[in-house]
């Protein structure tokens, strides 16, 4: 009998993580991936999603569990889509992240007998986030609700509190529901493209405790929002500003492009890499403050740099990299596409007295070959999707001397450093892989690129 088909109920013993974070098993000599599941797990699993190689499945039973299987510190974990690993003990968290690094080199980038610096390990694997961004929607009875979806589906996971995320933004969670409620506001319904407020957004400076409120709405015509934004901002301690974030288009994609101040001030102040940065609410910063600001230091060890350097960071966001290198160069420059993130890091540059550093708007693969210098060093800090092949080959004509890759996505990174590195034109230095997301499959990595020729 072929156990092979749809809904079928089998057992897996669990041998491997996917780089989604799933559990992967084989039967009949095919891959099966499992939610929820650990290496060394044996369990029974209702195939879905089943394919010609290869199928998903889903949990019906745990026979056997794992040793590195622990309790999640969430009591949804296995339901909210918010984290993938919250059932994995942490050390095997940091395994598993370390041999994607490993695997995409090699299977990706055709890289053999690279050393791989052990992954930065998190200060704390909980209570990491310094911004979460919630959905909102209502029960069956009509009750607010705001969480995460539901893994695999579009079901809202209610939560008041997150284990992930800083805890000083768990009491507003709850509240800030029930103020929603009190007042009448209606859930923005995507399928109706009906309702008002359709998420809300928390940023923490983890240094400073300032915390900014950001409700995302479809337009700015709900009754007694500024009033209830003074309530708030009077209410809590640690809130310096309420934001309105206008997104009236029918998309999934969660901020709009316009972002009003009702209450307080828009921004908070971070302390982060020995600088001061004014952070809006809807603009990026990585979420776990202390792994970046280590990786920075491993930047800076890595480079040894003397200050005669000209140094150009891409994609540089509000100066996250930017800044804290500048000091140690003679020139730098950033490049980034978003015109307020820029605003941002200049702000930040006069702030702390940086005169060095310098910005430009627009897309990276249009301004880099236009700009009339000679980088030393080229940072790269992409989004998952990488670099446009345009980055790549304006690299490999001005040969800078080194290039420091960081990227969120090992499988983009893995791509693209085969590029740079075609034909022996650079060579691959160190690769560091950090950990910035705990109780998720992401890792991050930093990739630093000598050149060759």
């Amino acid at each position: 009998m072929d156990d092979w088909q749809q809904g079928k109920v089998v057992e897996i013993k669990i041998t491997d993580l996917s780089d989604t974070g799933d559990g992967v098993g084989r039967k009949q000599e095919r891959v099966v991936f499992v939610p929820d599941t650990v290496p060394g797990d044996n369990v029974i699993v209702r195939l879905t999603n089943v394919k010609h190689q290869y199928a998903h499945g889903k949990i019906q039973k745990l026979i056997k569990s794992s040793p590195q299987r622990v309790r999640p510190s969430c009591i949804v974990a296995d339901k909210c889509g918010g984290c993938q690993w919250q059932h994995i003990h942490y050390n095997y968290q940091l395994k598993a992240k370390q041999n994607q690094v490993v695997q995409a080199l090699g299977r990706i980038g055709c890289f053999r007998g690279i050393s791989i610096d052990p992954i930065l390990a998190a200060p704390s694997p909980l209570n990491y986030r310094n911004k979460v961004t919630y959905s909102l929607g209502l029960s069956t009875t009509g009750g607010i609700q705001a969480g995460y979806y539901q893994k695999g589906s579009h079901k809202l996971i209610n939560l008041n509190q997150c284990p992930v995320q800083d805890s000083r933004l768990n009491h507003f969670l709850a509240e800030i529901k029930k103020d929603i409620q009190r007042h009448n506001w209606k859930v923005y319904d995507e399928k109706l493209h009906q309702g008002q407020i359709r998420h809300l957004s928390l940023r923490i400076g983890r240094r400073t405790g300032e915390v900014l409120l950001t409700l995302v709405v479809k337009d700015r015509n709900i009754s007694g929002i500024v009033e209830q934004a003074q309530e708030w901002l009077d209410h809590y301690p640690l809130l310096v500003g309420v934001m309105l974030n206008m997104n009236g288009n029918r998309t999934n994609t969660i901020f709009g492009k316009e972002t009003h101040c009702i209450a307080g001030i828009p921004y908070l102040l971070e302390k982060f890499a020995g600088l001061e940065f004014q952070i809006k609410g809807s603009t990026f910063f990585q979420v776990y403050t202390e792994t970046a600001e280590a990786l920075v230091e491993v930047i800076k060890s890595e480079l040894k740099l003397k200050g005669s350097e000209v140094l150009v960071d891409t994609y540089c966001g509000i100066g996250t990299l930017t800044l804290p290198l500048a000091k140690k160069v003679w020139q730098i420059t950033g490049l980034e596409v978003q015109a307020e993130a820029v605003a941002q890091a200049t702000l930040n540059a006069k702030n702390n007295g940086i005169q060095n550093a310098s910005f430009y708007v627009g897309a990276v693969e249009t301004i880099l070959p236009k700009i009339h210098l000679q980088p030393d060093i080229v940072l790269l800090d992409p989004p998952r999707k990488g670099c446009d092949i345009a980055v790549i080959e304006s690299l490999r004509q001005s040969k800078p001397k080194r290039i420091v890759y960081l990227s969120c996505k090992v499988s983009t990174l893995a791509r693209d450093l085969k590029l740079l590195c075609h034909d022996g034109m650079y060579t691959i230095t160190r690769i560091q892989p950090a950990d910035f997301f705990p109780q998720t499959s992401h890792v991050e990595v930093a990739a630093f690129l000598s050149c060759s020729t």
